[in-house]
């Protein structure tokens, strides 16, 4: 979940504040997780709730500070430049399409249960991923992605 709230947009640290008050949302009211059809679906709507309620703050940036924390001398650049260049593509999607790609791809709901989390049609998830899908495929800062090693 912690992941998913990362490629929703959110920092590390963030994230896991916002899974953490996702999961203490189903705790209060686990009378309906439990009862609920699909549970995966249901906690997952929770978090993504979760994540438009703290994207309606009227900031939610970082401060900038006086020092630099320290670094350990490795060079992580070689994995962080592929991270770097998704988690971009994902920012330049509209933000229901951004949400249907985390969910399908990286959380692997079903076109159904996706549509449960976002309270729309299954051919609404159908066609938000169709155009999200088109989007990444066509843009550029993924080329070097596609091609092979």
């Amino acid at each position: 979940m912690v992941r998913s709230a990362v490629l929703l947009g959110c920092t590390p640290a963030e994230a896991e504040d916002l899974v953490q008050s996702a999961l203490e949302r189903c705790l209060v009211k686990w009378n309906r997780v439990r009862v609920a059809e699909d549970r995966d679906a249901y906690v997952h709507r929770v978090l993504v709730n979760c994540f438009r309620s703290s994207r309606r703050r009227r900031w939610h940036g970082e401060l900038p500070s006086a020092s630099l924390p320290e670094t350990t001398g490795t060079d992580e650049t070689t994995e962080v430049d592929d991270s770097d260049a998704v988690m971009r593509a994902l920012d330049r999607l509209p933000g229901d399409q951004r949400t249907a790609v985390v969910l399908r791809y990286y959380a692997h709901l079903s076109e159904q249960q996706m549509a449960t989390v976002l309270g729309v049609a299954t051919g609404t998830v159908k066609s938000r991923l169709s155009r999200a899908v088109k989007a990444l495929s066509q843009d550029p800062h993924l080329a070097e992605l596609r091609e092979p090693r």
